[in-house]
């Protein structure tokens, strides 16, 4: 997936996310989310803290070359581990608490995501980066995971909020693409499910019937492993 292509899909989602959180009373970000034991208000920190990791990998050297995908960074192992998870979870408490109330962090959020699009626009198409759990991968590769994180907890939000999901096509598309391949649209329309619906359950937002793990199962979906 090339790089020009990723940053259109984070843009677009990212702004919609923005939009979608302006503006939410004290009550609903206070609400629960699926992802326990975060609020409205603990995930959208997250969400900042995971966008915000760009700046400082793009100060970093560049690895020489690139040795993982987006698919591959996404296997179970340290990373999607209890401990971590536990970090994952204090750094983003910590987030939406300096933020000083939903309205700070939503414009924490705006500011975190514009600026981490505007490096990223400034970097050739071959640009490699170091995650920090010591990855090297292509900008384009890291880049589609934090499509996945925008859109999969912009998913969480809409449905703690109670509201239609905001999913993009563009970012809809570039995760479905990320987990069933370059035949996605047609495995998809085989499915007859909505990218919303599907996303869901392919993340395990939603359990899925024997019918559909079935179908699931013979799409050879990538399953990814998620903290």
């Amino acid at each position: 997936m090339n790089q020009d292509r990723v940053l259109e899909a984070f843009r677009l989602e990212s702004g919609a996310l923005a939009d979608a959180v302006a503006g939410l009373s004290e009550t609903e970000w206070n609400l629960p989310t699926r992802c326990a034991p975060w609020s409205v208000l603990g995930l959208l920190g997250h969400v900042c803290v995971v966008v915000d990791w760009l700046p400082a990998m793009l100060d970093a050297p560049a690895p020489g070359e690139a040795e993982i995908s987006a698919v591959e960074y996404y296997r179970p192992d340290d990373r999607f581990s209890p401990r971590t998870n536990g970090t994952r979870i204090a750094l983003a408490q910590d987030r939406a608490a300096r933020s000083a109330g939903g309205a700070a962090c939503a414009e924490d959020f705006a500011g975190t995501w514009r600026r981490a699009d505007r490096l990223c626009r400034a970097q050739p198409a071959d640009r490699t980066v170091r995650t920090r759990h010591g990855d090297a991968m292509l900008l384009s590769e890291f880049l589609l995971t934090r499509v996945v994180e925008v859109a999969v907890h912009g998913l969480d939000l809409a449905d703690a909020l109670g509201r239609e999901p905001w999913l993009t096509p563009a970012a809809g598309e570039a995760v479905t693409e990320l987990l069933l391949g370059t035949e996605h649209v047609a495995a998809l329309d085989g499915l007859g499910w909505s990218r919303p619906h599907f996303l869901r359950r392919a993340t395990g937002r939603e359990p899925l019937t024997g019918a559909e793990a079935a179908q699931i199962e013979r799409l050879g979906i990538r399953w990814l492993a998620l903290g």
